[in-house]
């Protein structure tokens, strides 16, 4: 994935705090979207724009949906 200076506000964010709210690392959570550690902290720290089907792999491993990360994604865009 190419830096973005585009990525949705608060996605990064929302990714981290549903990993870590499941005990997973970002080797972990990599491992199960079928991505990597390195793409997972871009995205986490708002470097890359994910494509759908990058945040619907991750989302599934994580076993919740992309509206639900989108919800959380809009309630932290902020802060």
């Amino acid at each position: 994935m190419a830096p973005s200076p585009q990525a949705p506000a608060g996605l990064g964010k929302a990714i981290r705090q549903l990993r870590e709210k499941r005990g997973m690392t970002q080797e972990g959570l990599a491992h199960e979207a079928g991505s990597t550690a390195a793409t997972i902290g871009a995205i986490e720290r708002g470097l890359t724009n994910p494509s759908w089907g990058t945040v619907e792999a991750i989302a599934a491993a994580m076993n919740v949906t992309v509206a639900e990360v989108a919800k959380l994604a809009e309630r932290t865009k902020g802060g």
